[in-house]
């Protein structure tokens, strides 16, 4: 049950990463400082004080970055491929009781492609945001994308299953959101 619960908390974690990237590291590493997350050993790092110190300030440089509005695309270009590797790393810096082939298998299929799925979103999100109200919506997305990344990677920590269910959900409703929107866009293009 705990490499379970342990993979959820992975999938979760890796989720978070793709609303944003710095939020999820630092949450947990303050979660494994007080021992609420149990970190596999390769990855103690991230609760140190240089780690947390570092994270921080990465933390706040990402979330204001996102409030420039020329700034937040070209993060997005970036964030794109970081989230997918911040999710592999968050995945395995969790997840216990798994041989490393299946522990890294997981991070790279699970960890990476949640990440890659919920950045995706985002990307869409933004782009639509961009598109309907000429990028003026654009801090309002990006205060909900700080608020998804700091939910799902608190509820991630408390209650696994929870979050999973959650981001499940979230998921289904975000592609229907954004397909039937674009397809309504394409429909008054015509």
């Amino acid at each position: 049950m705990s490499t379970l619960l342990s993979v959820l908390l992975g999938i979760g974690l890796s989720a978070a990463c793709g609303f944003r990237i710095f939020v999820p590291f630092l949450v947990v590493g303050i979660a494994a400082r007080t021992g609420h997350v149990t970190l596999g050993p390769a990855f103690g790092w991230m609760s140190s004080t240089p780690a947390l110190i570092a994270l921080g300030v990465a933390t706040l440089v990402e979330i204001g970055a996102y409030y420039v509005p020329w700034l937040d695309h070209v993060l997005d270009v970036l964030a794109t491929p970081a989230s997918v590797v911040a999710g592999m790393i968050m995945t395995a810096s969790v997840v216990t009781g798994l041989d490393p082939m299946m522990k890294w298998t997981l991070a790279l299929i699970a960890g990476g492609g949640i990440a890659g799925t919920v950045q995706a979103l985002t990307v869409g999100a933004r782009k639509l945001s961009l598109v309907t109200t000429g990028g003026l919506a654009n801090p309002v997305v990006s205060t909900i994308e700080l608020a998804g990344s700091l939910v799902l990677t608190v509820l991630a920590i408390a209650l696994p299953f929870l979050a999973f269910a959650a981001l499940a959900w979230l998921i289904f409703l975000g592609v229907r959101f954004l397909l039937r929107t674009m397809r309504e866009l394409s429909g008054r293009a015509a």
